[in-house]
């Protein structure tokens, strides 16, 4: 009698893992973090949009660059801003864009750079007014995510 309870239980404990794989096997992978750092602030974000390795249609870009519900954060123009990205985003290269140019040359393939805070708001750079829009392009030659931040001026 009791070797029948316990093979329902067995049973009973393999049908409960097998449905909580199931279930964890439907949810989406979150796509690799990008992290801006100033001083002791900072924020993370997942893809804006892409992360998934396919590449981005060139309207996927435009509409994902006019996206506004995007994390800000202030920054000291006398300030570093330190960029991190997961590995997974270096090894396809990655670079930073401001308000949508590029303002690096070369894709970075490591997963951390800084870059002086003034460079954000000098219209040399491209920059207009007290907020600018800074983007993690991923890929070398064809893009494959997006992650966006908003750098406001701190005063």
């Amino acid at each position: 009698m009791q070797s029948a309870v316990r093979r329902r239980r067995a049973v009973a404990a393999a049908g409960a893992v097998s449905a909580g794989l199931l279930v964890l096997s439907a949810c989406d992978k979150p796509t690799p973090m990008a992290t801006i750092t100033v001083g002791s602030s900072s924020v993370s974000e997942e893809a804006t949009c892409g992360g998934e390795g396919e590449a981005l249609k060139n309207a996927a870009l435009t509409e994902c660059l006019k996206e506004t519900d995007i994390k800000s954060l202030t920054v000291d123009p006398d300030e570093t801003v330190r960029f991190g990205v997961d590995p997974d985003i270096a090894e396809k290269g990655w670079t930073i864009m401001m308000n949508g140019q590029p303002l690096l040359q070369e894709p970075l393939e490591k997963t951390y750079t800084t870059i002086p805070g003034s460079v954000f708001f000098n219209a040399q750079y491209g920059a207009q007014g007290n907020s600018t829009l800074v983007t993690i392009r991923e890929g070398e030659k064809e893009t494959t995510g997006l992650w966006s931040f908003k750098l406001k001026k701190d005063d």
